[in-house]
């Protein structure tokens, strides 16, 4: 019985070392093809990595720069031939408007202008530039209908029934407009569809976006910049500036 207790030990212990060996080679095995399948998921994660910077890049590069503004400490030049003005040419402050017609902040500055014109008298030139936005869907047909009055020299009268009408414009309404003025209807209607009339609204839209300027209305007051509709106090300062300078 002794030697059958002693045998019995000696199985044991030997069942014993092979299920330790066998354990440790599975476990062994396990990490191993854990630190595989870990190294797989690191290598995988640096290409997700990779594109997503690769895409940033991509989409970085595609998108549009932030529009520049003009400089408000700077004097823009700015040419003036052939645009419509009001004021006599050599007025000590000159002011040049880039303005859409059917934009509502356009509309409410001109009783500022208005104010202006009234305060200054000849001390002040206005200069009208057009940059009809395309969120506007009659601002360009308003600013062809004003230059085709401008060559039979009526633009401001024009510019003015324009803007007091600015909620029902069109075709019919420039018709009309032009009728009230007494302006010559063919002449007008061959003019605002014109590549001439076309060409002159197109280079003031040309002419803004090399000055920086994305919004309307747009001022310089003898080239110095003022955006937006801004209250009379914010012109007078910068006129007054220019009429001590």
């Amino acid at each position: 019985m002794a030697d059958a207790s002693g045998g019995g030990t000696v199985i044991g212990s030997i069942v014993l070392a092979v299920a330790i060996v066998v354990a440790s080679l599975v476990v062994k095995n396990g990490l191993e093809e854990q630190s595989t399948a870990l190294r797989g998921m690191a290598s995988t994660l640096e290409e997700l990595a990779g594109s997503f910077a690769g895409a940033d890049a991509r989409a970085a590069a595609a998108r549009p720069e932030a529009p520049r503004a003009p400089d408000p400490t700077q004097r823009a030049e700015i040419a003036i031939d052939g645009a419509p003005t009001r004021g006599p040419d050599d007025a000590a402050v000159t002011i040049v408007e880039y303005s859409d017609f059917q934009c509502p902040f356009c509309a409410r500055v001109q009783p500022t202008l208005a104010q202006i014109e009234e305060t200054y008298g000849d001390r002040v030139r206005f200069v009208y530039k057009h940059l009809p936005l395309r969120i506007h869907p009659e601002a360009a047909g308003a600013a062809a209908a004003s230059e085709a009055a401008h060559r039979q020299g009526k633009f401001w009268e024009m510019h003015d029934k324009i803007f007091a009408s600015q909620r029902a414009l069109g075709d019919d309404a420039y018709r009309r407009f032009a009728e009230e003025l007494g302006l010559d209807l063919a002449r007008f209607e061959k003019d605002r569809s014109s590549n001439e009339v076309r060409q002159r609204v197109t280079k003031d839209e040309q002419e803004a976006q090399r000055l920086g300027v994305s919004g309307t209305p747009a001022f310089f007051i003898n080239g110095r910049f003022l955006s937006g509709a801004q209250p009379f106090d914010a012109f007078r300062r910068v006129i007054d500036e220019e009429l001590e300078g």
